[in-house]
């Protein structure tokens, strides 16, 4: 698969009603509307990972 079918792919599959309801839920569960500072660095690592999966969807999708 080519990285613009992959795109066309991710595009696809979050545009649906479904993927829209996971996206946003995935959106919630990791945070990518606050921060992922705790006092702890490795659950601060820990948190930022799973923000940066949801972030990696985003940013797939809006390439050109």
């Amino acid at each position: 698969m080519t990285p613009k079918e992959l795109k066309a792919a991710y595009k696809a599959c979050f545009a649906t009603n479904d993927g829209k309801i996971v996206l946003d839920d995935l959106e919630q569960r990791f945070g990518l509307w606050r921060t992922s500072y705790v006092p702890d660095s490795d659950e601060t690592a820990f948190r930022e990972g799973q923000r940066d999966a949801v972030v990696s969807i985003h940013n797939t999708m809006k390439e050109k």
